[in-house]
């Protein structure tokens, strides 16, 4: 049974961006995981920047993972979440030197270097294919709740 052409070219773009977001995430969860032990020795009390870059690296692999295996709008939506969230802090910590915030390092990091730079490139393809990828997604459609005063059934 051959599927209608404008199916069959959905479904290959629905693909086509699902793997983008997820070879951007996991060269992002590469990137950061790499990077950890370098930034082990910048921490406050609470929390080491090599710590945080271990949980990103872990959030975005599952993220990766998500989008291939389920590729709903919740996947991309939380894959957007983590891609803008990971390139919001590196823009953010690269040209403004905001100091301890909270439980987080001062992070501050006034160059670009090739790994960082791999990573800032892979969180904004994330971010693009992401979002292409959340609004070509079709909302499923569950059954419709019965009206009151309908046999259900009939």
């Amino acid at each position: 049974m051959l599927l209608p052409r404008s199916f069959r070219l959905r479904r290959m773009v629905s693909w086509l961006l699902r793997l983008v977001a997820a070879a951007a995430l996991a060269l992002d969860s590469y990137v950061h995981a790499d990077l950890a032990m370098r930034y082990d020795p910048n921490q406050n009390a609470t929390i080491s920047q090599g710590d945080l870059f271990r949980v990103e690296a872990g959030v975005a692999a599952f993220a990766a993972l998500l989008i291939v295996v389920v590729g709903s709008r919740i996947a991309w939506a939380l894959a957007f979440v983590v891609a803008a969230s990971a390139l919001g802090a590196v823009m953010l910590y690269r040209y403004n030197d905001v100091g301890v915030l909270g439980p987080l390092p001062d992070m501050y990091e006034p160059s670009w270097y090739s790994e960082k730079l791999l990573g800032a490139y892979a969180e904004a393809v994330a971010v693009v294919a992401t979002v292409a990828g959340f609004l070509t997604t079709r909302i499923r459609k569950s059954h419709p709740a019965p009206v009151a005063g309908e046999l259900v059934g009939s």
